[in-house]
This record gives structure tokens, C-alpha cells and sequence, in this order.
């Protein structure tokens, strides 16, 4: 077993960086709770598992922030309280970010709906709290957790540097798990994503008037958009961690450089924030009210034309409107 990493001393310009992006996720996740509380309308089941993963964030965010600010030299009982939290919230949050692009690909990719959708909630919540508790526990009845202002994280406590096997229970408490949603989210979007792209090639042929094929149009492309996205800002986000945390397994130097303990303290803390920006402001119906909101305006349902008699098909029944991929994803 190679020794434990040296401590990484914080700069007061490292510590007030990561300290802000603390803030702004906190922001960030308390603000998609409020718009899930403030707009039923918009509520859906993929926002729901949205709101989970904001409280997860949230609490992360909050217990990342106590220990950069504390800057504990010890394992003390609150950098164990504060290690075992941001444990179990950033755990939390990877396997609530997978939840939501598994929950997409059934719903768009395999049509899931009705009682399936609401069994694999129930499924969602034991595995993305249970498991995380479960392991946190078992952390710190093992006293796995405690101080840890090293190489593998900026300031705060995570796993105890004098533990033994301490690779490992890295690994179960946030590596293994990192890893694994580098491979499964871009599978998933991609998969979804070339579902999106034939479904729109599909309805290009039965809707000839130029006006809904402009429509469709722009929703595939924001749709497209999202897609490429949300897999690349959790990687862009997460992989300094990784990268400080293989650099340190190798023992290089590398591994205290201010830029990269910056990015690290970044990008483990600002999960929030960037869930904020793609699920929130850049999501147009959302964005639409939090600026009539932010103007002291209230929102207002666009003009609606008198209703039209809906033509009966063969068998006597109405039509119904077909919900494109597209549609689905953009709201």
C-alpha cells in the first residue's frame, strides 16, 4: 500500500473559488426545487427525478461548503459528520443523474409508461438513497471516514488517510461509481439521440406542410442539443476528481497544481449549478416564467383560437395529436 498523499495546502483565492461555486450550486438546486413547488404544470416524471437529484446536489453542495470553510486539521466528530453528508449526497447525485437518463431512454427509446414508469420510481428511490446509505454507513461504523484535505479532495474530509485499504473505500464511495456513469451516460443519450433522429426522419414523410416541419425541426435540434450536453458537462465537471485521483495514485507531482486543484474543487461542487443552467434556463417554458417572475410580471397562457371539430377518422373518433421524442425531451 503506498503512503498516504501529502495534504494539499488551500490559497484563500482557492478556497474563496470553490466556496462560490459551492454558493451557485446551492443557488442553482434551490432554484430548480422552487420551480418544481411554484408550477405544477410543468411538473413530469422526469422533473420529479429532477427534484431528487437537486436535493441531493443541494446537500452536497452544503457539506462541501462547511468543510472548505472550516479547514479541518483532524478528524474531528464534524469533519466526520461533514465527510459522511457529502458522501452520501454526491453518491447520491450520480446515481439520481443516471436515474434520469435511464428513465428517458424507456420512456422515449422503449415507450415505457403507466404502472411501469411508476414501479421503476420506486426502484429509483431505493437504489439512489438506499445504496449511498448503506455504504455511508457501513464507512462510518468502519471509521473509513474522517480527515482527508489531500490530494483526492480540496479542503474537505472524505476518506480517512490513515485507513489501510483507503483506495478501496474511495473507490465505494464515489470512484467506482464515477466511472461508471462516464460509460453509461453517453450510451444512454446516444441511444436516445439516434431514437430522436429516426423517429423525426419518420414523421418528416407524413407531415408535408412546411410549418410543422419547421416546428419539428426546431424541436429535434433542441432536443439534439440537450443530448450532446448533459453527458459532457457531467465529464467536463467530473473528471478533474478523476484526474487528481489517478495522479495521486501514481504519485506525480502534477497532482498540486493550483489549476488542477481549482477545476477539482469546481467541479465536484458545481454539479447543481450546471443542472441549473441545462434544465432550467436553457428549457424555454422554464426560462419564460422565471423572467416574467424576475420582471414582476405574471406569466400568461398564450391566446388560444376558438376550438375546432376534429374530424372523425373511420372508425368515428377524434384524431389525436402524435407527441414527438422531440417534444417530450424539450419540455
Amino acid at each position: 500500500m503506498p503512503p498516504p498523499a501529502p495534504p494539499t495546502v488551500l490559497v484563500p483565492s482557492e478556497r474563496a473559488v470553490v466556496l462560490l461555486s459551492c454558493a451557485l450550486s446551492a443557488l442553482g438546486s434551490g432554484l430548480l426545487v422552487a420551480t418544481h413547488a411554484l408550477w405544477p404544470d410543468l411538473r413530469s416524471r422526469a422533473r420529479l427525478l429532477l427534484l431528487f437529484l437537486s436535493l441531493a446536489d443541494l446537500l452536497s453542495a452544503a457539506s462541501y461548503f462547511y468543510g472548505v470553510l472550516q479547514d479541518f486539521e483532524g478528524s474531528s466528530w464534524d469533519c466526520v459528520l461533514q465527510g459522511a453528508v457529502s458522501t452520501f449526497a454526491s453518491t447520491s447525485s450520480f446515481f439520481w443523474t443516471v436515474a434520469i437518463a435511464l428513465y428517458l431512454y424507456l420512456s422515449i427509446v422503449r415507450s415505457m409508461c403507466g404502472p411501469e414508469a411508476r414501479r421503476l420510481l420506486w426502484v429509483f428511490h431505493i437504489v439512489s438513497w438506499g445504496v449511498p446509505l448503506v455504504i455511508t454507513v457501513v464507512a462510518v461504523a468502519l471509521k473509513k471516514i474522517g480527515y482527508d484535505a489531500s490530494d483526492v479532495s480540496v479542503g474537505w474530509c472524505w476518506i480517512d488517510l490513515e485507513a489501510e485499504d483507503r483506495v478501496l473505500w474511495m473507490l465505494l464511495t464515489g470512484k467506482l461509481w464515477e466511472l461508471l456513469a462516464y460509460v453509461t451516460l453517453p450510451m444512454l443519450y446516444l441511444l436516445i439521440r439516434k431514437h430522436i433522429s429516426r423517429a423525426h426522419a419518420a414523421l418528416s414523410e407524413y407531415r408535408p406542410i412546411i410549418s410543422q416541419a419547421q416546428q419539428l425541426q426546431r424541436q429535434t435540434s433542441v432536443a439534439d442539443k440537450k443530448l450532446v450536453l448533459i453527458p459532457l458537462i457531467f465529464i467536463f465537471l467530473r473528471v478533474w476528481s478523476t484526474v487528481r485521483f489517478i495522479l495521486t495514485l501514481y504519485g506525480s507531482p502534477v497532482v498540486q497544481s493550483p489549476v488542477l486543484v481549482v477545476l477539482h474543487g469546481i467541479g465536484n461542487t458545481f454539479q447543481g449549478g450546471a443542472n441549473c443552467i441545462t434544465f432550467a434556463l436553457c428549457t424555454r417554458p422554464v426560462r419564460t416564467r422565471l423572467l416574467s417572475l424576475c420582471c414582476c410580471c405574471p406569466s400568461q397562457p398564450p391566446a388560444q383560437s376558438p376550438p375546432k371539430a376534429a374530424a372523425p377518422s373511420q372508425t368515428g373518433q377524434a384524431q389525436r395529436p402524435t407527441r414527438t421524442p422531440g417534444e417530450l425531451l424539450c419540455t
